[in-house]
């Protein structure tokens, strides 16, 4: 697994835009739906460069292939950021620094405190720490390759379906990492396995939750999953975390669904803030 490290730095690269037509979507325009969650995605594939910024104050930062995925990850995800940020363009909406500013801005203590808490939360998990990353960071990513894989369908605009394969393969090398490592770390520690499964039950949120409005996380995860495809999709994700060493039967996509529909459903606001990506 180890030697992955290297064929992944010899692939990894800007997100290739060549052909993608933005201008189609002026004549063809996406649907009000589809664009609120491009913002949500946009957002939170620009926010990657924080999560770096708190996993570098835990032990991940001592391990040398785990820094090269990081720098490596936060790169790719940027570029991710920015084409959608094209796609929103298009759209005459506010993008990149525009977007991301204010975003930055309204989670104020919260993101102040992010390093902190990532810091202190490690320093008392130890050396099994990294085990939790990776495999936070897994679910994180299958569940962000799937929510691409479902706005392209619920969207049939061609133009979009071709953007988001494109970042879709870029992020299955990020699921391959991640559950990778997350595969080897928690099968060689029964303390690693009993920790990750205590925190994943306690505090996993899906993605995004820790820094958009909670509000957005339900419309998102109700609008890409709360069908009977994405529910066995989400199903699915929750398969391949009961493959994990100790993590069977937690049932966290498939929960969250549900409680994203009770929210919705309810008129509530939905899940609380998080820990978020935090992979």
């Amino acid at each position: 697994m180890r030697s992955d490290i290297e064929r992944y730095k010899q692939t990894v690269a800007r997100l290739d835009l060549t052909g993608i037509d933005f201008a189609a979507f002026r004549d063809d325009p996406l649907d009000p739906a589809v664009l609120r969650c491009l913002r949500y995605m946009h957002d939170v594939e620009h926010h990657t460069i924080c999560y770096l910024r708190d996993l570098l104050m835990t032990p991940a930062h001592r391990d040398p292939v785990m820094t090269t995925f990081l720098t490596l990850w936060s790169y790719e995800e940027m570029w991710h950021g920015e084409a959608i940020g094209a796609v929103l363009a298009a759209h005459d909406e506010p993008t990149g620094a525009a977007r991301i500013a204010p975003m930055r801005r309204r989670l104020g203590l919260q993101d102040r405190l992010s390093p902190l808490l990532h810091s202190l939360g490690s320093s008392l998990v130890g050396e099994d720490f990294p085990a939790l990353h990776m495999t936070w960071g897994a679910i994180n990513e299958w569940t962000t390759q799937a929510g691409y894989a479902r706005l392209s369908n619920q969207a049939g605009h061609p133009v979009l379906t071709e953007l988001l394969s494109r970042i879709m393969r870029q992020e299955g090398r990020h699921v391959a990492f991640y559950a990778g490592e997350a595969e080897v770390r928690l099968a060689r520690s029964r303390r690693a396995q009993r920790m990750t499964r205590w925190a994943l039950r306690r505090l996993w949120r899906p993605v995004g939750a820790g820094v958009m409005p909670a509000e957005e996380v339900t419309f998102v995860i109700g609008t890409l999953f709360g069908d009977g495809d994405g529910l066995a999709m989400a199903r699915r994700i929750d398969q391949r975390v009961d493959r994990l060493a100790g993590l069977a039967g937690l049932h966290l996509v498939e929960q969250a669904v549900a409680a994203a529909g009770e929210a919705g459903a309810a008129g509530d606001p939905g899940p609380g803030p998080d820990a978020g990506r935090a992979a």
